[in-house]
């Protein structure tokens, strides 16, 4: 998710893993027409987005383009770059987004769709590697698509295809609906492929994560928002279960890997968005989040918290 899985919070959620929870780690959806194109400035601060450490391996990096010959370069470089796998966004709702002809829209635009994973494979090959390249979608645009759309996709043979159940036009104004899911394993099953699905809408956490997939029969399952002020979402302690000072303490260390490796790049503001998920649960938590958002600095919400924590 842009400007919440950056490198710093990432971090945090590998550090506090349980190592026999199995999971993949996807960077913020990033432009390849800016990583190909923008100066040098530009350039700098978007390869941040794809800054990334070894403790978050096996670790995807996702891209979004319309145009196959930046697909290919981007790619590229993320196999220098020495990612795990490589994700084309083919879901993201937002306008500015979509006016470029890029995630969602490409779900009305299956032939660019298809070349630009023809694209993306080429660039991770040109580099030397066999990294693989995998989509994420939603199940149509203004209505169920799956029965034409994920035959496009699959006969590309993607290693994986992960799948928001919902419709563009619903965004996420609606529940998801994982039936969705399952008539995609369908699909994918006649199809004789050997692409993962992936189910991914309204996904709370790793117990309803498994439930899930025990339901719909699918290869695995993206979280999304439940990661929200919830660093230790692949633990057997999650977030429900730690105290006041657990939290507080934690998002100071979230405070801290974030002034390390995004101010600079990105306004501090962004960090405040975390601060809400992290600050509920007992007395006085809105008053707190109130203090913290009206920090002149980040450093003057650290003291804040520490005070806050004592």
């Amino acid at each position: 998710m842009e400007d919440v899985t950056d490198v710093a919070f990432r971090q945090l959620i590998a550090k506090y893993a349980s190592p026999d929870i199995p999971r993949v780690t996807y960077t913020e959806f990033t432009s390849a027409d800016g990583l190909v194109r923008a100066n040098d400035e530009g350039k700098r601060k978007l390869l941040k987005k794809l800054e990334y450490s070894e403790n978050e391996r096996p670790i995807v990096a996702q891209l979004f383009s319309a145009h196959p010959e930046y697909m290919e370069q981007g790619a590229r470089l993320c196999a220098e770059l020495g990612f795990d796998g490589f994700d084309i966004n083919m879901g993201c709702p937002a306008r500015e987004v979509e006016r470029q002809g890029c995630g969602a829209a490409l779900i009305q635009n299956p032939a660019l769709a298809r070349e630009l994973i023809r694209a993306a494979k080429k660039g991770a090959e040109s580099a030397g590697r066999r990294m693989p390249v995998s989509v994420k979608t939603r199940i149509g645009y203004n209505s169920d698509e799956l029965d034409t759309w994920l035959p496009e996709l699959l006969a590309e043979e993607p290693a994986a295809v992960a799948i928001h159940a919902r419709t563009r036009k619903e965004m996420s104004d609606v529940p998801a609906r994982w039936q969705h899911i399952t008539r995609a394993v369908e699909i994918r099953d006649s199809l004789g492929s050997l692409s993962f699905i992936v189910g991914n809408g309204d996904v709370k956490d790793l117990a309803d994560a498994r439930q899930k997939a025990a339901d719909t029969g699918c290869d695995g399952v993206m979280l999304g928002r439940a990661v929200f002020g919830n660093p230790w979402i692949f633990s057997d302690a999650p977030a429900a279960v730690r105290t006041k000072e657990e939290k507080i303490q934690t998002l100071i260390e979230h405070v801290e890997l974030f002034q390390e490796h995004m101010s600079g790049f990105v306004n501090d503001a962004v960090m405040k968005r975390h601060f809400k998920a992290y600050i509920h649960g007992w007395d006085h938590a809105a008053e707190l989040r109130g203090q913290l958002m009206d920090a002149p600095t980040l450093n003057d919400a650290k003291e804040l918290l520490k005070r806050s924590g004592r």
